[in-house]
């Protein structure tokens, strides 16, 4: 990308950023309203789990947005998207842990230990800690490329923990968690399509991101 075309695109990044903070507000909003109905912490639970699942997909989208349609700007966005994605993953913990458990660490363990889906979940949020932690350039140069690189492959795996997390949630109706596997299994798809037509790329190292 040109000097002039990255200085027009300046206000993208901050824009993504105020923009991915909107229905965070929108829930502690609402929340603080009693707008949430009769169970509000199951509510918030759900939409804070769906938006770390929607903020992770939309990551994983931005190379083969690049790949497909031949245009660099969404490069731009995966460290905030993923960043995102880590943030609404930890609320959503967070809120189960210290509102719906009080912190009570022996019923959290048993949890984690007898509900499948929670145990999913948590595995997916601790596989997630470091891809956030080390999405800055000065990680990618600590670690070096090819090891930065194995340890961010990790995201779609991360994602389809994810969706697993949510298939086992919802256990009657699964349409909507699988349509997002889908949407991952495409994503990975074009992903792998690339890799074998243009084995060479592989070797390039990008910007410091998540996914």
């Amino acid at each position: 990308m040109s000097p002039a075309r990255a200085r027009s695109l300046a206000w993208l990044e901050p824009a993504i950023l105020a923009g991915s903070l909107v229905p965070f507000f929108a829930i502690a909003y609402r929340a603080a309203r009693g707008l949430l109905g009769p169970n509000p912490i199951a509510t918030a639970l759900n939409q804070l789990g769906l938006l770390a699942l929607i903020f992770l997909v939309a990551c994983l989208a931005c190379t083969p947005a690049k790949i497909v349609f031949g245009v660099t700007f969404p490069i731009r966005l995966r460290k905030t998207l993923g960043l995102s994605a880590f943030f609404a993953a930890l609320s959503h913990f967070l809120l189960y842990a210290v509102v719906d458990q009080e912190l009570a660490l022996s019923a959290i363990a048993r949890d984690v230990g007898k509900r499948p889906f929670i145990a999913v979940g948590f595995l997916a949020l601790v596989l997630l800690a470091p891809l956030a932690l080390t999405s800055t350039k000065q990680s990618l140069q600590r670690l070096g490329f090819a090891r930065w690189k194995r340890l961010h492959r990790l995201v779609y795996g991360i994602a389809m923990l994810g969706i697993v997390h949510f298939t086992l949630r919802v256990k009657a109706d699964t349409r909507e968690p699988l349509v997002w596997g889908a949407i991952v299994a495409v994503l990975l798809l074009v992903r792998a399509v690339d890799a074998a037509r243009n084995p060479k790329a592989r070797s390039k190292a990008p910007r410091a991101v998540v996914g």
